[in-house]
């Protein structure tokens, strides 16, 4: 005869132990929820998720639901451990692992890639050979460069040169850009593009930043074309880094941005007027870029952040000093060229920027961070 609150005991001692005290799939702390069919623990989120598997997965509260003893005794032989290593026996290092604050879609088709595809379990590799293939084409809807209305537009991977190509048409012979791996970037935008699949793809074109924002209806089409995206780049970054070890190139894959938002923004002299401007942070290529609006194809402009110990800094200073706008939670950037004012709406932005920007400058500068900064010089 199960004792329920014995049971219950026995689980929250389990999901003490290292392997379970953090969701199997999102990374999470203190999850509170386990698969019983899988024998994983899990966070409320991810469970949520796992409902939605109800012929792979079933999941059960470790706290508030009664567990039977074979579903303990389960659990005991199972965790997140040992899950791990047959679930993910293949899962390749180009491949993202979301995190606990990622977007829904993302988690959404990490969990059925492991679970319900068996992607990485070694049983078939036709999902993963996929990834990998010379082309790997996707039909997407994309916003178009000066409207906000998102047509369907032809995406072409292509590791024999390292491009990223889109046509306007199936039968086009001429892409309408051909794209480097070089500077491209992609993430998760859902908010900012007003779709829950949104994904956003940045590159530099002529030394300017150029945004593409698309979305699939279908969460499996979507990340399936970020994910071959992510094999083409550490397919590049390899060519381009023989000597460097995976564990050097994956955090350079992708990334996302450090913070976002808008702020106020006046000119060299400081007389001019201050302007509200969409702000993106970049830790990777120490880069602030801003634009008029947070769906512009083009920035207007970049700031590169430094290093303390080459003449940056930052602080807060009093906009009603100044011939600021309506916001007045003042932020002085100074920098080897030039003094930069931005202006917060709120004390609470103003102190999540004053953060970002630090964390920035107090990283050293790489040679490639110096190149970076030569070239952003030159371009003024």
């Amino acid at each position: 005869m199960a004792s329920q609150s014995r049971n219950n005991k026995i689980l929250l001692d389990l999901v003490q132990q290292p392997g379970n005290n953090q969701c199997a799939d999102c990374a999470a702390p203190e999850p509170d929820w386990a698969s019983y069919t899988l024998g994983v623990f899990v966070c409320l989120n991810c469970s949520g998720m796992h409902r939605n598997l109800s012929t792979v997965s079933k999941v059960k509260s470790i706290r508030l639901d009664y567990w039977e003893d074979s579903l303990v005794q389960f659990m005991q032989e199972r965790g997140n451990s040992v899950a791990k290593a047959f679930f993910e026996k293949c899962l390749p290092a180009f491949y993202y692992r979301p995190q606990e604050h990622d977007c829904i879609v993302l988690k959404e088709q990490w969990i059925r890639a492991k679970y319900e595809r068996r992607e990485f379990t070694g049983e078939n590799n036709e999902f993963l050979q996929t990834y990998n293939f010379d082309l790997f084409e996707s039909t997407l809807w994309k916003k178009g460069r000066d409207n906000k209305q998102f047509l369907k537009r032809i995406f072409v991977l292509s590791q024999k040169d390292f491009t990223l190509r889109y046509f306007t048409k199936e039968d086009s012979k001429v892409a309408k850009a051909v794209i480097s791996m070089k500077d491209l970037n992609a993430h998760f935008q859902p908010q900012k593009i007003g779709h829950p699949h949104g994904l956003q793809i940045s590159y530099l074109e002529d030394e300017r930043t150029r945004n593409l924002f698309v979305y699939h209806e279908n969460g499996q089409v979507i990340v399936s074309f970020f994910t071959a995206i992510r094999a083409t780049r550490l397919a590049y970054l390899l060519k381009k880094h023989p000597t460097l070890q995976h564990s050097d190139l994956i955090p350079q894959i992708t990334t996302h941005c450090l913070k976002e938002g808008y702020m106020e923004k006046t000119g060299p002299t400081q007389r001019e007027p201050f302007k509200k401007r969409w702000f993106t942070l970049c830790s990777v290529n120490r880069k602030l870029l801003y634009c008029k609006s947070p769906l512009d194809a083009m920035d207007l402009g970049a700031v590169f952040i430094g290093s303390q110990d080459h003449g940056y800094s930052v602080s807060e200073s009093s906009g009603r000093c100044m011939r600021s706008g309506r916001w007045h939670c003042g932020i002085t950037m100074e920098t080897p060229s030039r003094q930069f004012v931005f202006m917060c709406e709120q004390e609470q932005e103003r102190r999540e920027w004053m953060e970002a920007f630090r964390k920035v400058i107090s990283q050293p500068m790489t040679p490639e961070d110096y190149a970076n900064e030569a070239t952003l010089r030159r371009g003024k």
